[in-house]
């Protein structure tokens, strides 16, 4: 243990150990029954994730239990599947060790209370210091008696001082311990922190808290074998054994008195060995006399030994002579030292092999604002005579813009920007993992220049240590390869070892340390190149965006330089669906002739239906060929020609696009074959159709001249949250609205799911648990597209949320003739006891998202319990 090799070898121990848990534990059998406490299990370390041996101390319950990790001396609580069967080539002895402190004891009147303010005094004395100890003697049960000092403190001594223990009259002060003679100089380095060695799969080695160990009456350590002046307590494996503060906690005062005891009478036994040491001081004073008789063979054995000395020196002198040659040879292999070399290329990197901005960013961004203002002119002119010229103007404009574009293309198309975005990322890790974060403590533009300064002065002075630091080695060398009588020149050898000795450590100050002027260049430096990077970065994103676009402008814009697009297509479709819709009208009147005249014919009758039906339902298809149109029209308008609707209001694209798709002219109540829904709602005209084999629902809401335009607000405005998501956002379509010529009524077509709302079901078929979480999990899907576009819903109860299929939720459209807050006045919803109106409406406050998840939370508790 007293070598580097011993060290290598625990710390690759325990390396090896760490990573073949890593490996195996997150497969690992977790404990299932009675735990065997002799066994060896992983435990999960709470505070880093990671897995460690431990043995179970405790069972707590049936979910928890107590363990001791043996290789660290810590222990806490773990949950069963966080501790996990090992294999048995993993299951060998522990590695740490207990230790206790020489010479002391508790004194005779010491109460738990008070000994626990000791372990945790001692805790004080200890934590995160280099400790130093003897190795006094070992007991028989393998804890280790040592005496401990810090610096010049007396570990023990300050404990006795403070009154938590005593000195006892016998040295060792534990039974059957055998005593350990060490020399003075023998002395163990500890420091009294728990570093558990890293590995690759370690969650985040910088931060990882560490493990940290507590002493209580057996005091002690854990430690690695450090390289320190002196010898290595011989331990089994390198690291002394914890004890936990709650295993000190469990230790009986009592247990600890019968010991004090025990060693009381070990004093006794010491005593009997003291008039044994004065016997044998008799003897040394007789052995005194045969002294003379053995001093002239003792001057011929001191002659042989000095002849034998000036041998082994001569032999120690070639050897060293060997090694400051390999010294020579491997500093002349390093010869070029390096100052800031890292920062010195990253500063290269960000100004001599910075990315240029392309020649044509800056015009490109001229003509796009000029363009952007040329539409936004178009789009706020109302007359068409003097849209004409802005639309001259405009067109102008974008063939500028189209050849701008080209041109910035091929300029970024040389560029490596992706390459370039790489490089700058990894320069920038790279050195805030040396640097740190960004200071910013000097935005000087002689930072550079500073900086090379400064590195100049460096390698200068280093070279100028170097270079006598070689020509004292080379002396030594000729020295030692002479030498003859080591009296002739030890004087000389030790100056010349002084001299290197004082190169040496100003040679390793100046290569290692800096002072605070040094820092602050250097810092200086790194946070322009950092500053440097982080606008190329900001030039880079910029130079993508505008590539983006560059490229998507002159994908779409080819088709439509010099032209303008024609409505005819929806010119069309209007026509085809006038006459389909006089059609309709026809067969519905011949249908009504014939079902009064009184010699009818069912076959004729039900000829006349089919064409009915196929006529109705190729008039709702061309209604969505309309639209389709009209969404197309809508783009453009949007991206490209803002004075289509000026240009053609014939066509209604400004009404179609402020009522979000949802506005349709073409659709009248009176071709729909819909029959009254009187059982579902007495507050409005509500009846039921069918279009293209879907069951649908009209819905009537009166408007005036004042209500059409909100009415039709909010309803786009709904309509545009379920075209985003559509079946994903939990509510439900509404599929077309159109005005009544006839009466002032404003329809809304819905899918009808009949038999499908939470009260229906409720009362006829109700869901399983299962069924009714899937479901509620839809509505609340729902509410939250809602909510997500500042919509209020304000009217959540039974008859407005269904459960398509019994496991779709969806939240049911609301009256869109009402705010949020009406609505939410006039719901007054009751379910079995549960009131869905939430306190604050009825305190009078305005209706919010909250109302809505009181009256959802109403909901889940009724479908869900029943009450």
């Amino acid at each position: 243990c007293n070598d580097d090799s011993s060290h290598h070898s625990i710390n690759n121990e325990v390396l090896k150990l760490s990573c073949e848990l890593a490996e195996v534990c997150p497969q690992g059998t977790s404990v299932f029954g009675n735990p065997d406490l002799t066994k060896i299990y992983a435990g999960c370390f709470s505070e880093d994730n990671c897995w460690y041996r431990c043995k179970v101390q405790q069972v707590i319950s049936d979910e928890k239990c107590r363990v001791l990790y043996i290789d660290y001396g810590n222990s806490e609580i773990l949950s069963r599947s966080d501790i996990v069967e090992i294999p048995k080539n993993l299951q060998y002895p522990s590695i740490a060790k207990k230790c206790r402190l020489w010479g002391l004891q508790l004194p005779p009147n010491q109460d738990l209370n008070q000994f626990d303010q000791g372990r945790k005094f001692l805790c004080s004395l200890i934590f995160e210091k280099e400790i130093k100890i003897r190795h006094k003697a070992t007991c028989q049960n393998g804890t280790v008696i040592a005496q401990a000092e810090y610096g010049k403190v007396d570990i023990g001594d300050e404990v006795v001082k403070k009154g938590f223990a005593e000195k006892c009259k016998s040295p060792i002060n534990a039974i059957n311990c055998n005593e350990k003679k060490t020399d003075v100089a023998q002395y163990q380095p500890l420091n009294a922190k728990f570093s558990p060695p890293t590995w690759e799969n370690r969650p985040n080695p910088s931060v990882s808290r560490r493990l940290k160990g507590h002493f209580g009456d057996q005091i002690g350590t854990s430690t690695k074998n450090e390289n320190h002046m002196g010898n290595y307590l011989p331990f089994a494996k390198g690291i002394l054994k914890v004890c936990d503060s709650s295993m000190v906690s469990n230790i009986s005062l009592a247990k600890i008195k019968e010991d004090q005891k025990l060693i009381e009478e070990n004093e006794k036994l010491k005593k009997e060995t003291e008039a044994l040491k004065e016997e044998n001081q008799i003897l040394h004073l007789e052995s005194k006399e045969l002294q003379s008789e053995e001093k002239e063979a003792s001057k011929k054995s001191f002659e042989l030994l000095d002849k034998t000395l000036h041998t082994y020196v001569g032999t120690k002198m070639r050897s060293l002579t060997a090694k400051v040659e390999v010294l020579k040879e491997v500093r002349r292999a390093n010869m070029n030292v390096h100052f800031g070399d890292d920062l010195s290329k990253a500063v290269k990197e960000v100004t001599e092999r910075c990315l240029i901005a392309p020649p044509s960013l800056e015009k490109l961004e001229k003509i796009w604002a000029e363009y952007n203002l040329a539409q936004e002119m178009i789009r706020l002119c109302k007359n068409v005579n003097e849209s004409e010229v802005l639309i001259l103007r405009r067109n102008e404009v974008q063939q500028h813009v189209y050849t701008t574009v080209e041109e910035f293309i091929l300029e970024v198309d040389e560029l490596a920007i992706s390459g370039r975005s790489t490089t700058l990322q990894e320069l920038s890790g790279s050195l805030e993992a040396i640097y740190g974060q960004v200071s910013e403590l000097d935005d000087s533009e002689e930072a550079f220049q500073q900086f090379f300064e400064w590195k100049r002065i460096k390698l200068e002075e280093f070279n100028r240590v170097r270079s006598t630091t070689n020509a004292s080695l080379q002396i030594l060398a000729r020295w030692f390869s002479d030498i003859v009588k080591v009296e002739q020149t030890f004087y000389l050898f030790c100056m010349q070892m002084v001299i290197l000795s004082f190169y040496l450590l100003f040679m390793c100050n100046s290569t290692q340390e800096q002072d605070e002027a040094d820092k602050e260049i250097t810092l200086n430096a790194y946070d322009k190149v950092i500053q440097r990077i982080r606008q190329e970065q900001h030039l880079i994103t910029v130079v993508q965006s505008k590539y983006l676009a560059s490229v998507e402008f002159k994908k779409q814009i080819v088709e439509w330089l010099n032209k303008s697009p024609s409505i005819d297509n929806l010119l069309s479709i209007k026509k085809i669906l006038k006459n389909l819709k006089a059609r309709l009208r026809w067969k519905l009147v011949e249908k009504n002739n014939l079902e009064e005249s009184d010699d009818y014919s069912e076959h004729e009758i039900t000829r006349i239906k089919e064409e009915i039906t196929g006529l109705r339902n190729s008039l709702i298809q061309e209604i969505y060929n309309e639209q389709e149109e009209y969404e197309r029209l809508t783009s453009l308008v949007q991206k490209w020609f803002p004075e289509l609707p000026l240009l053609h209001p014939e066509a209604g694209i400004l009404t179609y696009m402020n009522s979000g798709g949802l506005l349709t002219v073409s659709l009248e109540r009176d071709l729909l074959d819909a029959e009254p829904m009187k059982e579902l709602s007495t507050k409005r005209p509500l009846v039921c159709s069918e279009v293209q084999e879907l069951k649908v629902l009209l819905k009537g809401y009166s408007v005036d001249v004042n209500t059409e335009a909100k009415v039709i607000e909010r309803a786009a405005k709904y309509h545009r949250v379920w075209s985003e998501f559509k079946e994903k956002s939990g509510l439900l379509q509404l599929m077309f609205l159109f005005l009544c010529k006839s009466d002032p009524l404003a329809y809304l077509m819905v899918p009808y799911y009949p038999g499908a709302s939470l009260g229906a079901l409720q009362a006829s078929t109700p869901l399983t648990l299962e069924e009714s979480l899937k479901v509620m999990k839809g509505v609340a899907r729902g509410l939250h597209t809602l909510h997500k576009a500042n919509i209020v819903h304000g009217s959540l109860h039974t008859n407005n949320v269904f459960a398509v299929n019994r496991e779709q939720g969806i939240v049911g459209d609301f009256d869109f003739t009402k705010s949020a807050a009406q609505r939410a006045s006039m719901n007054s919803m009751v379910v079995r006891s549960l009131n869905l109106t939430s306190p604050e409406i009825r305190m009078g406050q305005l209706a919010s998202p909250s109302s809505d998840m009181y009256a959802y939370g109403c909901l889940l508790f009724w479908v869900c319990y029943g009450i």
